[in-house]
Parts: structure tokens; sequence; C-alpha cells
């Protein structure tokens, strides 16, 4: 290793010259020397910014396709069965696919808890159920429910080979509701004078800010039978001659899970690892669910953020038709 110059001393010819190149030769070194430190911390920081780039990307923590020789496929609803949800058809049907898709499912479970939503999205999620049925027939698909199993929750569940359920289960409210408010009253009491200007007599149909109109009313009334119909339609071909039909069925009512195996609206008691264990015969579950990454997360919401913006800019909305 080279060794220092000796310190220079005082009288000796040049030596301040000799002092001030030494301080600036050592200023120098800790420069590199916090440099080269600088650089490895930033390198250090790119890297964790890359990996959580990954992560929101949905680059990283993907099921990565090596399943067990034999498995369970499970795809799972959870919450509100709407476009803008998990819940949503296309991402549960993306998700059964895979499942039935993949040579080692020996059977697939649709585990369930959810209210209801949308009777567009339930139907579209009910529709797939039975055609990956019929595409694969040596597959069977259950429901299992566990909270709660709830109108258009059911609706899916209806196209199953069989539902499962646990004792505390809610199931059931086989029904159709389109709900709002009313404010033309509370306007008058006011004295706030409501100015709805449409094209089309129609077209403020159920405008909440001005009084209820018999004929849309009735009208109104009729959308509903129409969609309570087709829901009792899909019940009765799901549940074939299981189904044991009163006057309390279809009204929209609920019931545990021990009820509503007594009524034929679900088959036994059983988890998604019973089903798993004793019925497909395949232990080991492996999740098709779609999840939801950040940068998805992020899309979504700006442009629900978006569309907001537009209805307070002068667009305006009516009641929707919901399955809860």
């Amino acid at each position: 290793m080279p060794h220092d110059s000796p310190p220079p001393v005082a009288g000796e010819p040049h030596w301040e010259r000799a002092a001030l190149e030494k301080v600036a030769l050592a200023s120098l070194r800790e420069q590199q020397r916090s440099r080269r430190w600088g650089i490895f911390f930033k390198l250090l920081g790119f890297i964790y910014l890359f990996a959580l780039l990954f992560v929101a990307l949905g680059w990283l923590g993907k099921r990565d396709g090596v399943s067990p020789a034999r498995h369970t496929a499970v795809v799972e609803i959870n919450g509100l069965i709407a476009s803008d949800h998990p819940g949503a058809a296309e991402n549960i049907t993306a998700g059964l696919q895979e499942a039935f898709k993949d040579k080692a499912t020996q059977g697939v479970v649709l585990r369930i808890n959810s209210p209801g939503g949308s009777p567009v999205q339930a139907a579209q999620i009910n529709d797939e159920i039975r055609r990956l049925r019929e595409k694969y027939p040596n597959t069977p698909l259950y429901a299992v429910v566990e909270d709660i199993c709830a109108s258009g929750g059911y609706y899916v569940a209806a196209a199953s080979d069989k539902i499962f359920v646990n004792e505390s289960s809610i199931v059931g409210s086989i029904g159709v509701l389109m709900d709002g408010f009313g404010f033309a009253t509370v306007l008058d009491k006011l004295g706030i004078e409501r100015r709805l200007l449409t094209a089309g007599e129609n077209k403020g149909f159920l405008d909440p800010f001005s009084p209820l109109q018999p004929a849309q009313k009735e009208h109104a009334q009729k959308m509903l039978n129409a969609i309570h119909q087709q829901f009792i339609k899909v019940v009765r071909e799901g549940r074939g001659n299981r189904l044991k039909e009163t006057p309390d069925t279809f009204s929209g009512l609920m019931w545990t899970g021990q009820e509503s195996i007594n009524m034929g609206l679900a088959d036994a008691l059983g988890s998604v690892q019973y089903v798993a264990r004793e019925v497909i015969k395949a232990e080991d579950l492996v999740d098709f669910t779609p999840r939801e990454n950040i940068a998805e997360r992020v899309a979504k919401r700006f442009g629900a953020a978006m569309a907001q913006a537009l209805v307070r800019a002068g667009m305006t909305t009516s009641g929707r038709v919901m399955l809860h």
C-alpha cells in the first residue's frame, strides 16, 4: 500500500503549497467515498421502486400456473355483483373459464358471500356457468354459501350442480327492486321550484323531485315483474324437482341455511374444504379468482371520478334495478 508523505515542516520551501495539496487530496478522497455510497443507496432505492412497480402492475405475485396434480378449483364472489366491483361478470367468468380449462381441476367450487346486485351481471355469470358445465361435463361445479347468498347471489348459485350452505347462512331473497326517494313535497314546503325540461314526455322517468306519475309507476312495475319472472325461471330450471315451492318461495323472503335445505333451495351443509375433500375428492385448493392489482384499481377510480364529473356537469341518472 502507498504511504502518505511525511507532514511538511514549517520553514521548508513551499511547505504551504504541500499542506494545501494534502488537504485538497484528503477532501477529494472523502468526496469520492461519499459519491460511491450515494450511488449504492440510489441503486437500492431504484431496485425497491422497481419491485413496487412490478407488484402494482401485477407482474409479481400472480399464480404461476403450477397446480397440484389433482386439485379443487375455487372462484370467489365476495360482495356486490356489479360491473364496477370485483364481483363483475367479466371477472367471475374469466376465473371460471381458467378453472375449467386447467386439466388438473377435478371440480370447481364457487364460494359465494354476496347480497346480490345487478340482474344483468348475475344472468351473465349464470349463463356462463351453464355453458361451461356443458363444455366440461366431467367437471362438476358446486356453490358453497358462506354468510349470505341472496338475490343476485342466489341467481348465480342456481346454475350449479349442488348448493352447500352453513346452518346460519342467509339464503333466498328471490325478488327484484327499484328504490329511490321522492322530494316533491319537500320542495313545495321550502318554496323551491323544480325546473325540468325534457324532449319526450317520459324522459324524466321517476324523477325524484317531481310527483310520481301513475303511468310511470305502472311501467316500472311491469319491468320489475318481467325481471322477476326471469329470475323465477332460472331458479326452477336450476333446482328442478328438488325445489319445494310455497307461496313464499319467490316473495323476496330469506331463510337460514338449514331452512333453505328444507325448502329445496340448497342441498346440504358443507364448507369449501368439506366439498373439496369429501365430494370432489381433491383436497388441494387452487384459487382462480381474478385479483385486481393496484394499477387497475387506480385506473378504475380515475374512470369513476370522470363519470361523476360528467354527472355533476348536467347528466341525469334514473334508479337502478337491483336483485337485492
